[in-house]
């Protein structure tokens, strides 16, 4: 089976749009949360993540959007998008976002692997460091653990008294590419597909992954999208303006 893994897209449906259009054949798609937030399509993307996709863990993004949390500890231009999505959203994508699950959610036909939007002992945990990665990585029962909420693709992993970090390296800054990971047996992984529409490594190109569960290997894409287009609605919306120059680069 071949699992369409996507993440953090946050309202940006040209970076959506090009990461289903330039993905391999999937049989299934998977979304770590932060569908809503910063972007300016939040129905939208909102309609395409159901159409697509059955399996879904909440973001912190989703939660504020819907009133779930409080914004205090959201930054200002967070904290903006945040109110201004509230508004736009329709009831029907309000109430379907306000449902989203709490991580970690299994998949029926594979016990092996969980998602979560954060890490596997707190939904709203940033794992950006092996320092951070340690103790989830410990505790984990499953082998494979994918998440999402620092915007960086790549990811951790644990076999016996080793453990270590990792990133996808690619040759180019403007071209849709791909660089397999073959998961290892008795190895423990943190996998982050990184962010569809607002990647933060330096990298501005649309993220995600594909898992191959016979193969037992996952593939890390980028892809470009179009970038002024995302931009523009930003700009129309009159969210604040960072929110569409930082697209540009990566962070």
């Amino acid at each position: 089976m071949r699992i369409l893994v996507l993440s953090d897209i946050h309202a940006n449906l040209e970076a959506l749009d090009a990461c289903l259009a330039s993905a391999p054949s999937f049989d299934a798609v998977v979304n770590l949360g932060d569908i809503v937030g910063y972007g300016a399509s939040p129905n939208e993307v909102a309609k395409r993540s159901r159409d697509v996709g059955k399996i879904f863990v909440r973001g912190n993004h989703d939660k504020a959007a819907t009133g779930l949390i409080d914004l205090n500890d959201f930054n200002p231009m967070a904290a903006a998008a945040a109110i201004w999505t509230r508004d736009q959203l329709t009831e029907e994508n309000l109430d379907w976002l306000g449902a989203l699950p709490h991580g970690p959610v299994s998949l029926p036909d594979f016990p092996q692997v969980q998602l979560v939007h954060g890490s596997p002992n707190d939904e709203d945990e940033y794992v950006v460091s092996l320092g951070d990665a340690l103790a989830p990585l410990i505790a984990l029962n499953v082998p494979l653990t994918f998440f999402g909420h620092t915007h960086l693709q790549g990811g951790f992993f644990a076999n016996g008294s080793s453990a270590d970090g990792f990133r996808p390296e690619y040759r180019t800054v403007g071209q849709a590419e791909s660089v397999p990971l073959q998961l290892k047996p008795a190895t423990r992984y943190l996998i982050n597909p990184g962010s569809v529409g607002q990647p933060r490594d330096g990298d501005w190109r649309a993220a995600f992954a594909l898992f191959d569960t016979d193969a037992q290997v996952v593939h890390f894409h980028r892809t470009p999208y179009n970038l002024k287009g995302a931009q523009d609605r930003i700009f129309a919306a009159k969210l604040p303006p960072r929110l569409a120059t930082r697209l540009a680069a990566g962070r």
